[in-house]
């Protein structure tokens, strides 16, 4: 039975973990908090789930999902998932994250920045641009006629399409969104970012975190990407 090592027990850390043991996956968890401040979520998942630190997280995963701020990204041990696949959430907040020149300026993506941080992962972006309430609420079973796809990146072909094959057994179809330099056609702001996946798009900012997603097939994913602007990340506030 494969195992999915995840890394941050967030809104999207959580509901990534709740599609693994619904899939009948075995799941190791970690924070920032330590194994203690993980119970009450274990003892929801059930026994097909277990709490660690971020090494045994890491190191129990076929595969592992990131979901932690982006600035604490670099912090990780130095080659913690080196060789492992990592599918990572990573956005650019700067509200939260402080300014980054690099992003900024347009010289990088977020997700060319993470890889960076993480130098030998095999790395894709992933479930970054979902609500996290929408995961589990969207998620269907392989073949079913209102199952959803998210996009994925990678600059590494095989990578990708094992990213793919897990990601599709947790409850969704999959779209290749191309190399970590095209990830910005779903990061927030832009076309492929959350508001795809709302039953209706006009839905108000302060009413997003309540919002009813909608089933959200490839073609409509692919459409949204196709459309993108760049958005200017140096006047991102939020």
């Amino acid at each position: 039975m494969p195992t999915l090592g995840i890394i941050g027990s967030g809104n999207i850390g959580s509901a990534i973990a709740r599609l693994a043991v619904a899939s009948n996956m075995n799941v190791v968890i970690a924070n920032s908090r330590g194994v203690e401040s993980l119970r009450e979520l274990i003892t929801e998942l059930g026994p097909l789930a277990k709490a660690g630190t971020v090494e045994e997280a890491a190191n129990s995963g076929d595969a592992i999902a990131l979901s932690i701020p982006l600035t604490a990204v670099k912090d990780l041990p130095a080659g913690l998932l080196r060789g492992k696949i990592v599918l990572d959430t990573s956005n650019y907040y700067p509200f939260r994250d402080g300014r980054i020149a690099d992003l900024d300026t347009g010289t990088t993506t977020t997700s060319e920045l993470v890889a960076r941080w993480l130098d030998g992962a095999r790395y894709v972006k992933a479930f970054g641009n979902i609500l996290a309430h929408h995961i589990p609420l969207l998620s269907r079973p392989s073949g079913a006629p209102d199952r959803s796809a998210l996009p994925i990146a990678s600059n590494d072909a095989q990578t990708k399409s094992q990213a793919a094959a897990i990601i599709e057994r947790l409850g969704f179809d999959t779209l290749d969104a191309g190399t970590l330099a095209e990830t910005w056609t779903f990061e927030p702001e832009s076309a492929g970012y959350t508001r795809i996946y709302l039953a209706d798009q006009s839905t108000p900012d302060d009413q997003l975190l309540s919002s009813t997603p909608g089933p959200t097939p490839a073609d409509q994913v692919k459409a949204a990407l196709d459309s993108a602007t760049r958005v200017n990340v140096a006047e991102r506030a939020f």
